[in-house]
């Protein structure tokens, strides 16, 4: 597997549920907001009026819950590319004890045309971008 990017993102006291760790859902805005910044790093386009990417499938398996205050270091890698699709590891992680793996899954990306809403080729940008 190619690892693609490590970010850290600070939890937010507003990521937390009434159980007093972060809530279920939030997951998913990390992992939205790692995959944006990957996006950020590729010289080219990725998304326009044309084209974009879309989720067709999240797995997350939660390890431990995540508290606040905390900073995470959460990883992506790339596990597959496909014709019109990407699969997207992921590894979220206390950025100050690395060995506390809060969760980890993955994630499949679907390049479509924005007019007909069929998949499409990956951009090449993005095929390079994953090499």
């Amino acid at each position: 597997m190619h690892e693609l990017i490590t970010v850290t993102i600070p939890v937010r006291w507003g990521d937390m549920d009434a159980f007093n760790h972060v809530n279920n859902s939030v997951y998913a805005t990390y992992l939205e907001e790692l995959r944006l910044r990957w996006f950020a790093t590729i010289p080219g386009p990725w998304v326009n009026e044309d084209m974009g990417p879309v989720v067709a499938s999240m797995r997350i398996e939660y390890r431990q819950t995540i508290e606040w205050p905390e900073e995470l270091s959460v990883t992506m890698a790339c596990e597959r590319a496909g014709r019109s699709s990407l699969t997207l590891a992921f590894w979220i992680r206390s950025s100050t004890e690395s060995s506390r793996l809060y969760a980890e899954g993955s994630t499949v990306l679907v390049w479509i045309d924005r007019r007909t809403g069929k998949s499409m080729e990956l951009p090449v940008h993005v095929r390079e971008a994953v090499a």
